[in-house]
């Protein structure tokens, strides 16, 4: 048994396919076959069930390709702890970032790590944080930045900065006159909500205490993009509420429908996130110095009460 064959092994399981998993492991597809079928041999059993289109496991391999994974994670520990030995803080890094942090946070670090890392080849991916989560147990990611904590105990967290949630209420609104928001004046079926699937959507519904169906109002309307809620905000759609770092870029006319929460505000915690086997931690540890030394003069809030990015029925 080789660590090459638990690779093909594995490649296999992810594809559900021969000819795609050779591929990806840039080998031929009978070589491939021929030491998966090998490792079959030895451990006299079959690991995948060909008769099925696609290719499935069987049940003893499924239990396989669990342990499969913590092996190849551990040889792969092997030149980590030699890299980090010799200092050496370079070589592919795959990154996941939910879709509410990647466009404010990530033009804040970007250009400084990569200055000061040149080695490191970063790919970057925006994900939910469902698929953040599984890509980081399967090995497809290395570290993720996202809103925590997820109660996961696979998954290990870095508290990166607390951020606030600011409330965008057009001018026709009913709570436009207030100078501070009180948690207890929301109402869920008078907003506008990011699409499911965005953790920060969960957020505001966990904020908003008093949860309604809205079956019974005219619409529900919901976008996958903060930028066309507060432009539908400001047609008198309904009320949002935004990340804080989002209200940076925001132009003046808008800023005015910009209130704050009475403190302690509500806010999200976020995260750089890696699993618990904590392979790669020498990069890990550059990326949450760099992103340290920017996000702290952005932002300077401390009276905050965490809102959970779980969805309600999980907690």
């Amino acid at each position: 048994m080789t660590i090459t064959q638990l690779y093909y092994v594995l490649a296999v399981a992810e594809n559900q396919n021969f000819t795609k998993a050779a591929e990806k492991c840039f080998v031929t597809q009978p070589t491939l076959s021929m030491q998966i079928q090998k490792l079959e041999d030895e451990l006299s059993i079959q690991i995948f069930d060909r008769s099925k289109k696609p290719i499935e496991l069987t049940d003893v391999g499924k239990k396989i390709v669990t342990q499969a994974r913590n092996i190849v994670n551990e040889s792969y520990r092997i030149q980590d702890i030699v890299d980090q030995q010799k200092g050496f803080i370079g070589g592919e890094f795959k990154l996941g970032i939910i879709p509410t942090v990647m466009p404010t946070l990530l033009p804040m670090f970007l250009k400084n790590f990569i200055k000061r890392h040149p080695k490191v080849k970063l790919i970057i991916e925006e994900l939910t944080t469902d698929e953040i989560i599984a890509r980081i147990k399967d090995g497809h990611l290395d570290a993720a930045i996202a809103a925590t904590p997820l109660e996961d105990d696979a998954i290990k967290e870095r508290v990166l900065y607390f951020e606030p949630f600011v409330s965008y209420i057009p001018k026709n609104h009913k709570l436009h006159t207030n100078k501070k928001i009180d948690i207890a004046e929301l109402d869920v079926s008078d907003m506008l909500l990011l699409e499911d699937g965005h953790c920060f959507r969960e957020g505001v519904l966990n904020l908003c205490k008093a949860f309604k169906t809205q079956q019974d109002e005219q619409f529900q309307l919901e976008s996958g993009s903060i930028e066309t809620l507060i432009k539908l905000s400001d047609e008198g759609l309904g009320m949002t509420l935004l990340p804080y770092l989002h209200t940076l870029d925001i132009n003046d006319k808008e800023k005015e429908n910009l209130h704050f929460f009475k403190e302690p505000s509500p806010a999200r915690e976020v995260s750089l996130i890696y699993h618990k086997s904590e392979l790669k931690m020498q990069i890990i540890e550059a990326l949450q110095d760099v992103i340290l030394g920017v996000v702290r003069g952005a932002i300077a809030f401390q009276d905050v009460q965490i809102i959970s990015p779980l969805a309600s029925s999980k907690k």
